[in-house]
């Protein structure tokens, strides 16, 4: 990420930054690309005092996001009521949640047709990192722990008072059948390339509805969850690796715990990044998610139901097997959902995912013996 002082780039990012309440005088900013759907830059402002600020200037993506403003007001929502249970805790937030700064006009966001469309501000959350692939079994456990207590501090809100900004987010079975529609009409002619592909995920559909089933029978209770638990989605500290903040809100919406724990289990138990081409290398790590199971069931086990807790591991095959569904689907569409580097790309990450997810199934025995180990400690 190489840092902007001039040029179109730089001048751009200093128009967007002009929108909203930062005091002090741009020095330079920078785009971040680790996220595969949003533009994102970081600027860097002298305030009057001499003291050197940062901050994130997001554009949501309108085709992702169909209403960017109800995006918006859920996010609003959560960080305000993350920064009361933080406060009525800790005494000071600093630090350890996202803010929203105002624009013109008042509200925490601007449309700004020539700039591409909807920006918002949000606090640098100075002093901390993120990873793309999870290094080591400490920052599994911080992953799990981080995003449990995200659920912990927003499980006392009404799911209703939350909207879905991507209706059926994780309908599995919904994917499913978008897959099988792109399939049909092969626009591109690339269903061709994925044959073998799609003769597996066939395979599994018998079980690509289960969690939405039990959820409409009531097995499963709705909560308001993050449903983007990548492991670059929380903040550690650069010196601790301990976790300080989850970040990237924007799918945040009624669902099921278990969405939040199977897509942390795609995202931090394998040592190989999730465009990875050789196969060989994608593999899940059981001590990878032993500690992540460790630490989220820490920050969640006094709330979460024992049918939750009995369906943690499963849900980890399926985020992951609905994740290759989506990838390969944006493949055969013509690549409009997520950022691609090469023509390939979407459907190496669905091969990648679908191996990810056969390794998964493989170690669901001892993925759930685990977890009742888990609670059975603290039961004792």
């Amino acid at each position: 990420m190489s840092q902007l002082r001039e040029g179109k780039v730089a001048e751009r990012i200093a128009r967007i930054g002009d929108q909203f309440a930062i005091n002090g005088d741009f020095l330079y900013g920078e785009e971040l690309r680790n996220g595969h759907i949003n533009t994102t830059y970081r600027a860097c402002y002298r305030a009057d005092d001499g003291h050197v600020d940062r901050y994130i200037l997001q554009r949501i993506n309108d085709y992702v996001f169909k209403d960017p403003a109800l995006v918006m007001k859920n996010v609003e929502k959560v960080t305000r009521h993350i920064t009361w249970k933080v406060l009525r805790r800790r005494k000071n937030a600093a630090g350890q949640t996202l803010t929203l700064y105002p624009a013109r006009g008042g509200r925490n966001y601007i449309n700004l047709p020539e700039e591409g469309g909807m920006w918002r501000c949000y606090n640098n959350i100075e002093g901390t990192h993120t990873y793309d692939v999870v290094e080591n079994t400490r920052q599994a456990y911080q992953a799990g722990y981080a995003f449990g207590s995200f659920q912990e501090l927003v499980s006392d809100m009404n799911p209703e008072d939350i909207r879905e900004s991507i209706p059926d987010f994780h309908n599995t079975p919904k994917r499913y059948e978008t897959l099988e529609q792109s399939v049909a009409a092969d626009h591109l002619d690339r269903a061709k390339n994925c044959t073998d592909e799609l003769e597996l995920i066939r395979s599994w559909v018998p079980e690509l509805s289960k969690l939405v089933e039990m959820q409409r029978s009531g097995e499963l209770p709705t909560r308001i969850t993050h449903n983007d638990t990548k492991i670059n989605n929380v903040m550690l500290d650069e010196e601790t690796d301990s976790a300080v903040c989850v970040v990237d809100l924007d799918t945040v919406m009624p669902g099921l715990s278990l969405y939040d724990f199977g897509d942390m289990v795609r995202t931090a138990t394998c040592i190989a990044s999730e465009d990875e081409e050789d196969l060989s290398k994608v593999e899940m790590q059981m001590p990878f998610f032993e500690s992540l199971a460790e630490g989220y069931l820490d920050a969640t086990h006094d709330f979460l139901t024992k049918t939750e807790v009995d369906m943690l591991a499963f849900s980890g095959w399926l985020i992951t097997t609905e994740i290759a569904i989506r990838f390969l689907t944006d493949y055969l569409d013509g690549d409009k959902y997520f950022r691609i580097d090469y023509p390939e790309h979407n459907l190496v990450r669905a091969r990648n995912q679908l191996a990810l997810a056969k390794s998964i199934r493989t170690h669901l025995p001892l993925m759930e013996r685990h977890i009742r180990k888990l609670i059975r400690s603290y039961e004792d």
